[in-house]
This record gives C-alpha cells, sequence and structure tokens, in this order.
C-alpha cells in the first residue's frame, strides 16, 4: 500500500481548499519562531508533492530525519486548529462545546457568576438542536459551580437542576440504546444483507427485540425518533419487508420536512434518509414515486443550503448517481444508462479521498449490470472482474456471490465457454464458501452446466423450463433476493423471445406505470 494512502498529514493537506490552504497559511504566519518555519515549510512541501515522499520533504526543508515525526504531528495540529476557526466547519456542537471550554475556564479563575451565565446560554442551543447529550453534561457542570456560587436562591436552583438532569439523563440513556440498537443492525446488514434463511431471520428478530428498549413515541425527541426510524428501517431492510422499509425511511425524512433547521445541523442523516427512501422505493419498484422523489432530492441538491463541507458533497454524489442508475434499471434504458458511466467514474476519481472502497464497488456491480442489460457482456465481464479481484474487499457477502453468478451468465452470452466449467467450479466452491448456496442459485449453476448437453433446437424448452422453475421463488420469503440483484427472469424471457434483455424490462416497466 502507498504512503498516499497511509499518511494522514498528505491526506489532511490535499484534503484542503484553495480558501483553507490560504486560511492556514495566514494563521501559521501570525505564530512566529523558527520552530513554526519548519512546519510551514513542511506544508509548503507536502502542498506540491503528487505523492507522499519522505526523501523529498528532507531535501526541501531544514527538518532533520528524527525531528520529522513531531514536525508532522506539529503540522497536523496546528491545520486542524485553523479548520475550526473557520466559520464553515463551525457547527451547534462546536459552539457548544466552546462555550463550555470558556465556562471551565472561567470557574476556575472563580468567576462563577459570568460560568453560569455562559453555561445557561449553551444548554439553550444544546436543548434547541435536540442534543441532550451536550445539554445533560451543561447541567452537570452547572451543579458543580452552583455548589460554589452560594445565594439564596440556591434551594430551588437546586430542584431545577435535579428535575433538568434527570430528564436529560434518561433522554440520554433512552437515545444511547436506540443508537446501539440501530448501529447494531446495520453492521448486521452490511455484513449479511438480506436474511436468507429462518435462522438468520430469528436471530435478527431476536436481536431487535432485546435490544429495543420500552419507550413512549410522545415522550421521544427529534433525534430519539430518528434512531429509532434508522433502527425499524435497517430491521425491514435486512427480513426484506420493503414495503416497512418504505414506511420508516418516509418518516426518518419528514422529521426534517417539519424540522428544516434539522437539514444544516445533521446534513448526513438527511442524504443518507433520502437515499433509503429512495432505495426502498426501487426495491418495491414504484417507479413514479421514485422519480419524483429523484427530481426533488436534485432540486434540494441544487439549492446547496445544507452541502456545508467535503463529506457531505461527496455523499450527496454517491447518492445521487446511485439513484439515477437505480432509475435506469426502473424503466429499462440500459443504453442510456451506460451513457453516464463516463462521467460517475470521473466523479468518483475526484471523490476517492472520501467514498470507501465498498461504495466504489457497488457502482461497479451496477456498471456491469447495465452493460449486461445492454448486452454488452464483455464490458460487464469487465466490471465484474474488479470486483472478483479484490481481495481486500469488506463488500456485502450477499453481493459478492451475486458478482459471480452474473459473471456465470455474462460469459455463457459473450460465447466465453472454453473457460467456462472451470468458472463454475469455483463459482460453486465460492457459493459453497459463503454458506449463499441456495435454490435459485444452485438451479441456474445447474443450468449453465448442462448447457453443453442441450441440443440447439432443445435450447428454447430449456430456458422456459428454467423460467417456470425460477417463477415460483418471485414471492418466496428468502428466494425471492435473488431477483433483486439479478433480474434472472427478464433475462429468461429474452432468451425465450428472442429479443434483448432491455425490451423485455422497458415493456414490463410500461404496462406496469400505464
Amino acid at each position: 500500500m502507498s504512503m498516499e494512502k497511509t499518511d494522514a498529514l498528505f491526506l489532511l493537506v490535499k484534503s484542503l481548499t484553495k480558501s483553507e490552504k490560504r486560511q492556514f497559511k495566514l494563521y501559521a504566519g501570525r505564530l512566529g519562531g523558527n520552530s513554526e518555519k519548519n512546519f510551514i515549510a513542511l506544508f509548503s512541501v507536502l502542498d506540491k508533492l503528487d505523492e507522499f515522499d519522505e526523501k523529498q520533504i528532507l531535501l526541501k526543508t531544514n527538518i532533520k530525519k528524527q525531528q520529522l515525526s513531531n514536525s508532522k504531528a506539529h503540522l497536523y495540529r496546528q491545520i486542524l486548529v485553523s479548520l475550526k476557526l473557520n466559520p464553515i466547519h463551525q457547527n451547534a456542537k462546536m459552539q457548544v462545546r466552546e462555550q463550555l471550554d470558556f465556562a471551565t475556564i472561567l470557574f476556575n479563575k472563580g468567576l462563577h457568576k459570568q460560568s453560569l451565565k455562559i453555561l445557561d446560554k449553551a444548554k439553550g442551543i444544546a436543548l434547541n438542536n435536540e442534543d441532550s447529550t451536550l445539554a445533560f453534561s451543561i447541567v452537570e457542570l452547572e451543579k458543580v459551580v452552583e455548589s460554589q456560587y452560594i445565594t439564596r436562591s440556591l434551594s430551588s436552583r437546586a430542584d431545577d437542576l435535579i428535575l433538568q438532569s434527570k430528564d436529560l439523563g434518561e433522554k440520554t440513556l433512552m437515545l444511547s440504546k436506540l443508537s446501539n440498537l440501530s448501529i447494531q443492525l446495520y453492521s448486521m446488514l452490511l455484513k449479511k444483507g438480506y436474511v436468507s434463511n429462518d435462522k438468520d431471520f430469528d436471530e435478527v428478530r431476536s436481536c431487535f427485540k432485546k435490544l429495543l428498549p420500552e419507550y413512549n413515541i410522545k415522550n421521544l425527541g427529534v433525534i430519539e425518533r430518528l434512531y429509532l426510524y434508522k433502527a425499524y428501517l435497517w430491521y425491514s431492510f435486512i427480513t426484506q419487508d420493503f414495503v416497512s422499509g418504505y414506511r420508516y425511511a418516509q418518516k426518518w425524512v419528514d422529521l426534517f420536512y417539519y424540522n428544516p433547521q434539522m437539514k444544516k445541523s445533521n446534513p448526513v442523516f438527511y442524504l443518507k434518509g433520502i437515499n433509503y427512501l429512495l432505495e426502498s422505493l426501487f426495491l418495491v419498484q414504484h417507479l413514479t414515486k421514485f422519480r419524483s422523489t429523484l427530481n426533488f432530492f436534485e432540486e434540494e441538491l441544487n439549492n446547496q443550503n445544507f452541502l456545508i463541507n467535503e463529506n457531505t458533497e461527496s455523499l450527496a454524489f454517491l447518492y445521487l448517481y446511485l439513484n439515477k442508475i437505480n432509475l435506469y434499471f426502473l424503466e429499462g434504458d440500459f443504453n442510456l444508462g451506460i451513457s453516464i458511466i463516463p462521467e460517475v467514474l470521473e466523479e468518483i476519481e475526484s471523490h476517492r479521498s472520501k467514498i470507501d472502497e465498498h461504495h466504489v464497488m457497488v457502482f461497479y456491480y451496477k456498471f456491469a449490470s447495465l452493460y449486461f442489460g445492454a448486452s454488452n457482456y464483455e464490458k460487464s465481464i469487465f466490471y465484474l472482474e474488479k470486483i472478483i479481484k479484490n481481495k481486500q474487499l469488506g463488500m456485502r457477502e450477499d453481493l459478492l456471490c451475486f458478482t459471480r453468478i452474473l459473471n456465470l451468465i455474462a460469459h455463457y452470452e459473450a460465447g466465453l465457454d472454453q473457460n467456462l466449467e472451470a468458472l463454475i467450479k469455483s463459482t460453486y466452491k465460492f457459493l459453497i464458501k459463503m454458506n449463499e448456496l441456495h435454490l435459485v442459485q444452485q438451479r441456474i449453476i445447474t443450468f449453465l452446466r448442462n448447457l453443453s448437453n442441450i441440443y440447439p433446437h432443445e435450447l428454447k424448452n430449456a430456458f422456459k423450463e428454467l423460467h417456470s422453475e425460477l417463477k415460483v421463488f418471485e414471492n418466496h420469503p428468502y428466494e425471492k433476493r435473488s431477483f433483486m440483484y439479478l433480474d434472472i427472469i427478464s433475462w429468461l424471457e429474452s432468451k425465450i423471445d428472442n429479443v434483448s434483455v432491455e425490451s423485455i424490462i422497458r415493456k414490463k416497466s410500461s404496462i406496469q406505470y400505464k
């Protein structure tokens, strides 16, 4: 692995915008001193390098090799301090934490009244932003200050603080329980994907019931409701109850509709909510609602009201283009879909340091599916093999398995059957290893293995037979997930009718949404 990928300071410097670099230089120039000159020189060298190169750093600065580690740590901290001072990076949480620091300093100097005044202001900001955790910390510090700032009103003030502390403590505990449940289910979704058997279903249901705290929805604040809806959404997705998933994704997004100030205070959650609303609509195949929601999403992004940093801009790109591609799938417009792939690849490259490898591979799977639908099987194989050859990938296990199934079919369609037998064996072994060999997958592999024994004039009947066998699994509680990743039914129908997959899906789409 290159140093460019592992050196944190280098990545931080390269992430800075022109205005952030200018601000840092102004900030650093005020510090003065010889040691500061070293880290400014280090910054300038790193800014000009295309990849991290320790030899070039030592050659172009006065920093000795034994000083480099400390110089890098010092520069890293100073860049963060400079960024903290930039108004674009400041938010309600940072304001409250800063006020907490100020109040602590005033308290330590014995200026109790001033400390309490600042704490009261900070608490108001925290409560307005539904941040019960920070508000609880403030109340706890208020109790410490009040215990030394003796006044005649201390008795009633103590009662108020005790009630506030109890209420905020309960809210913080509820938030912690709901966020624990949410992250546990999200972890399951990322690792395994959808449940594939009764054992998996029982495991997820047991986890959900065990971790879900008792609650009264009327007593939950906005943030607690957000985590509650997220938990129900993950549970619905994992158990393949996509209608319920849609309902909870809509509830998630509605929280931001009725509390618009949250878009700026929690932009990542807002973006994720819209993405999962679109994903649930895609999974229930609701084209009309999907299209209108995607248009709304684009309008929101064009307003730029909440895209406050590089992270939110990268997420906006990720979710917008993944769902644009999903729209091509719903409409069956694969040839039009492949026309945006160069644009997406360019955007991936520009956001590369901020997009994880999993999502890059998801894009590759979607590219492969678009090319497959457009009957460009060689290009489909090209992107599928990028996924298969990625040995460091932490991708969902079910997606890895269906990548190999699609790869098999693409090889068959491309006429690359000289290695098909070996490919079938390796795919079979992989699915067994991943415990993912289910009825639909097993039937597809068996069918491809026996193709060499089928005479050309018998081929159409073989496709019809497989179609009949697989059609019954479309509504199976577990086997139906196979058709979410690979529309094998439409592929078989295209072989039976001797037309393209694209024309089959477009016909289905036009009939369904007349």
